[in-house]
């Protein structure tokens, strides 16, 4: 499965798989969004992002952190 920009959900799934133990409101939008680049399943472009999208991606990633 590829993952787009618009794929929060599961960009924040992915990203409270690969950093567990890292509280995503600590986390800058620069590293950010290089993480989400990084992933594996990732295939968008990369400048296609925005403040927006980072902030919906940290969001989700939030929710997923705390409830574990």
């Amino acid at each position: 499965m590829t993952m787009k920009w618009r794929d929060a959900e599961d960009i924040a799934i992915a990203l409270s798989e690969q950093y567990p133990d890292t509280d995503p409101l600590t986390v800058r939008f620069t590293d950010l969004h290089r993480w989400v680049t990084e992933l594996e399943e990732f295939a968008d472009d990369p400048k296609a992002s925005n403040e927006s999208t980072l902030e919906k991606i940290q969001m989700a990633w939030l929710d997923e952190y705390r409830n574990r």
